[in-house]
């Protein structure tokens, strides 16, 4: 799944985005770049930012 639909279909998840100062949110690559190519971008670990993610839509944070 690419960041923008992640974001689009959770909002609460543009939090975490917004947290690891990604600069995803209105990029018009985001509607391209998977979750991984994404971190590899911004040198994010991506397992971390996944468990964020995960958390942030199963309603945990």
């Amino acid at each position: 799944m690419v960041v923008d639909e992640i974001m689009r279909k959770w909002p609460a998840t543009v939090a975490v985005v917004l947290r690891y100062k990604m600069l995803c949110i209105g990029c018009p690559i985001g509607t391209f770049h998977t979750v991984a190519e994404a971190c590899r971008e911004h040198q994010i670990d991506e397992a971390d930012f996944l468990l964020d993610l995960e958390s942030v839509v199963r309603g945990e944070r």
